[in-house]
C-alpha cells in the first residue's frame, strides 16, 4: 500500500480526455473537439482511493472529552455504523512511511464507535496535507425541514420506519413527528423554515395557528432569531381565538330556524358592510390626522426623554414600515371576516331553498 503513488492513471480513468500524462488528446477527443488538451492542475486533498487499516494501527491527534461516549451524538454515530455502515471514510495520514503508524485527522468518534462494535479495520482516506482540519466542520448542516425530505425520500425507496429509528438511534414517535413534520403547515410559513434548524414541536404548536397567523409567528421567531418551543407556544397564547385552529367555531343554535338564522346573519351583514363603507369612507383623512397626531406625540416624547435610544427604532423607515406592515395585515384579516360571513349567508340561502323544496314537493 503506497498512498502517495503516482494517481495519473487514475485521473486519466477519471477524467478522460481532461487529464492525459502524455500531453495530447485522446483520438476521438481530437477528433471531436479539435481543441488543445491541458493537464488537470485542480489539487486533490485526499487519495482517490480508501484504504482498510487497521484500528491499532491509527493514532489520535486529540484527546476526546471525558464523557464523551454517553452523549446523544456518539450515540447516534453507533446506531447509524452499527445499521447501515460507515458513510463519511476517515482521514488520515501517514507521518513516516516506514512505520505502519496513521496519524488520524478526522473521525475520532468514528473509531470509538468501531471498537464498541468489535470492528477491527475502518475505511480511510490518505490526506495530501498534514494538519488537523476536520473537515466536516466546514460544511452546511441539512436543516430540520431538508431532514423532513430526506426521511420522506428514504420511506418512499421502501427504508422502514424502523430501520430508520435505528439508524438515527430515536424511538419510532420521534420517527413519526419527523414524517409529519410539516402537515398542516401553510406554504408560506414553510419557506420561512426552509433553512432553519428547529424541533419538530415547534410545527406541533404551529399547527395550532390558522394559516396567517402562522406566517406572522414565524416571521417573528426568524427576525428575533429564536425558534424555540418555549416562543411559540408564548405566541399561541397571545394569538385571538379567531386566528386558533384549535379553537372551535362558536355552536349554532339548533332550535333557530334556518329563515331566523339567515334573517339575523342578514343584519349582522348590513351592520358589518355599514360600519366597513364609513371605514372606507373617512379611512384616508383620519389615517392622516392620526399620523399626524401620533407623530406630533412621538416628536415631543422623544424632545422630553432622556432615554433617546428607546425611540430610535420607531423614528426609522424600518420602523414604520413595519407600522404599516401590520396595519395593512390588520386590515386583510377584517375582509376575510367579511369574506367568510358572506359565503355563510350563502350557504344558509341553499339550506333554506333545499327547505322550501322539500316542504312543497314532499
Amino acid at each position: 500500500m503506497n498512498p502517495t503513488s503516482n494517481l495519473a492513471p487514475k485521473l486519466a480513468q477519471l477524467y478522460p480526455g481532461v487529464y492525459n500524462p502524455d500531453g495530447h488528446a485522446d483520438g476521438d477527443a481530437d477528433t471531436d473537439h479539435k481543441l488543445p488538451i491541458k493537464p488537470l492542475n485542480t489539487l486533490l486533498g485526499f487519495d482517490l482511493e480508501t484504504y482498510q487499516i487497521p484500528i491499532e494501527q491509527l493514532l489520535p491527534s486529540k484527546k476526546m472529552p471525558d464523557g464523551i461516549m454517553s452523549t446523544r451524538k456518539y450515540k447516534q454515530i453507533v446506531s447509524s455504523i452499527h445499521e447501515i455502515g460507515l458513510i463519511e471514510p476517515l482521514a488520515v495520514i501517514q507521518p513516516d512511511s516506514t512505520k505502519s503508524e496513521f496519524l488520524l485527522l478526522d473521525g475520532h468518534l468514528r473509531v470509538l464507535a468501531f471498537k464498541e462494535l468489535g470492528l477491527n479495520e475502518v475505511a480511510c482516506l490518505f490526506a495530501k496535507d498534514d494538519e488537523t482540519y476536520s473537515y466536516n466542520h466546514r460544511i452546511n448542516r441539512l436543516s430540520t425541514i431538508q431532514e423532513h425530505y430526506m426521511i420522506r425520500r428514504a420511506i418512499d425507496r421502501g427504508v422502514s420506519k424502523e430501520r430508520l429509528a435505528r439508524a438515527f438511534n430515536v424511538n419510532l414517535s420521534s420517527i413519526n413527528r419527523r414524517i409529519n413534520l410539516l402537515s398542516g403547515i401553510c406554504p408560506e410559513a414553510i419557506a420561512l423554515l426552509q433553512d432553519q434548524q428547529f424541533t419538530p414541536d415547534v410545527t406541533r404548536i404551529l399547527r395550532n395557528m390558522k394559516a396567517a397567523r402562522q406566517v406572522e409567528a414565524v416571521e417573528l421567531m426568524v427576525a428575533s432569531n429564536t425558534i424555540t418551543v418555549a416562543h411559540v407556544e408564548a405566541l399561541l397564547k397571545a394569538t385571538p381565538p379567531e386566528q386558533r385552529a384549535d379553537v372551535p367555531p362558536p355552536e349554532r343554535d339548533s332550535k333557530m330556524a334556518p329563515m331566523e338564522q339567515l334573517v339575523k346573519l342578514e343584519k349582522e351583514m348590513s351592520q358589518v358592510q355599514a360600519s366597513y363603507k364609513d371605514a372606507e369612507s373617512t379611512y384616508g383623512s383620519e389615517l392622516l390626522n392620526l399620523v399626524v397626531a401620533k407623530g406630533w406625540v412621538k416628536m415631543h416624547n422623544f424632545s422630553q426623554s432622556k432615554n433617546k435610544f428607546g425611540y430610535v427604532y420607531l423614528l426609522t423607515p424600518v420602523g414604520m414600515t413595519e407600522k404599516a406592515l401590520l396595519t395593512t395585515r390588520f386590515l386583510k384579516r377584517k375582509m376575510q371576516e367579511y369574506q367568510d360571513l358572506r359565503a355563510e349567508i350563502a350557504a344558509l340561502k341553499i339550506d333554506v331553498a333545499q327547505a322550501d323544496n322539500t316542504a312543497q314537493h314532499p
